[in-house]
């Protein structure tokens, strides 16, 4: 019994480990300060673009299964911001999330091979999405990390964004994923956004806990991941 509560404990901190260095957002502060930045400052626009839209939009779509994707708004980015490339119906919104989701002082917050496809749910999208479209105005004017960071601190402050909703998730089982370059794909898995601090009340990251969870102080929420076994495409994802 002892062994097997060792095994569960040591492939638990593997999996939140795997998870910490993966999800853009979810870098702790102190290692992430640890880390030599290779990106210190934005890159010229065009290579956070991708040129072929359609690519752009079935990339968006490979968040999720077909099931839930094919059905859901596409955003894509453009220079201006995100625009609507494809309608959808039953309240999903998939898009390529870029580098700037992720915290300010990340070593990824510039990288410009980061695109991470998110398949939110009508919750997310209403409560979620305007916080990372925010940091994309920011971003797309140049803003610096800084700016960035303390335009997000004060609208927080002033109440700008909608309370974030219970069940606000989202799908992010994209084979294609690349969330730095550490991590790269990670896993297939699904996110819960929750407001505040609240991994302990979880049990979250607890010896024996399945609970994975990563605290964002900047955009004040706690992200729960559970690893699924799949891509969105079917195949088997790591073991």
């Amino acid at each position: 019994m002892k062994k097997a509560m060792q095994k569960q404990t040591i492939r638990l901190a593997g999996l939140l480990l795997l998870a910490l260095a993966a999800w853009p957002g979810a870098m702790p502060q102190a290692q992430s300060q640890t880390k030599a930045n290779p990106y210190p400052t934005m890159a010229p626009l065009d290579q956070y673009l991708i040129a072929d839209k359609t690519a752009e939009i079935a990339l968006a779509r490979s968040a999720a299964p077909p099931a839930v994707s094919d059905g859901a708004e596409v955003l894509v980015l453009t220079p201006d911001g995100y625009k609507t490339a494809a309608k959808g119906g039953n309240g999903f919104t998939c898009l390529v999330v870029r580098s700037w989701a992720t915290e300010t002082d990340s070593p990824d917050f510039w990288n410009t091979k980061l695109r991470a496809p998110h398949c939110l749910n009508a919750a997310a999208t209403r409560s979620y999405l305007p916080i990372y479209l925010l940091r994309t105005k920011l971003a797309l004017a140049a803003s610096s990390r800084a700016d960035i960071g303390q335009a997000v601190k004060s609208a927080f402050d002033k109440k700008e964004f909608p309370e974030l909703e219970p069940g606000a998730m989202c799908y992010m089982m994209s084979k294609q994923q690349y969330l730095n370059d550490r991590g790269k794909s990670w896993r297939p898995h699904l996110m819960w956004y929750v407001a505040g601090d609240v991994a302990p009340k979880w049990g979250a990251n607890l010896d024996g806990s399945p609970v994975l969870a990563a605290n964002v102080p900047q955009d004040r929420m706690t992200i729960f991941m559970v690893p699924v076994a799949n891509w969105s495409d079917g195949t088997p994802g790591p073991q």
